[in-house]
């Protein structure tokens, strides 16, 4: 199973981009979509999640910034990047989580990341 993510560039502090990412189609249906980012030195955090039933969630540091959306035709998740910060600057990472009913994660698979630099 691959997941290709796509999206990532230089822009201004301000300015905005749109990261994308495509997975196979029983995938895309079934599993927790979502995105994380790793900044130099730090760990991976989550940044957004959409489920199959449009579920999300963000994290504190982009709510009313990023917006998560996926779109089942095209079988691609989208997050949708406003105002970004240089803090922003960090490799991000598509991912695809298959959670049980209770929440345990049956297979969780990563994408390649894709690098977004935000200049000040």
């Amino acid at each position: 199973v691959q997941l290709q993510a796509s999206g990532g560039g230089l822009v201004q502090s301000g300015g905005s981009l749109r990261l994308s990412c495509s997975a196979p189609a029983s995938t895309f249906a079934t599993n927790r979509m979502g995105w994380y980012r790793q900044a130099s030195d730090q760990e991976r955090e989550l940044v957004a999640y959409i489920t199959p039933g449009d579920e999300t969630d963000y994290s504190d540091s982009v709510k009313g910034r990023f917006t998560i959306a996926r779109d089942s035709a095209k079988n691609t998740v989208y997050l949708q990047m406003n105002n970004l910060k240089p803090e922003d600057t960090a490799v991000y990472y598509c991912n695809a989580k298959l959670l049980g009913f209770s929440g345990a994660i049956i297979t969780d698979i990563w994408g390649q990341g894709t690098l977004v630099t935000v200049s000040s």
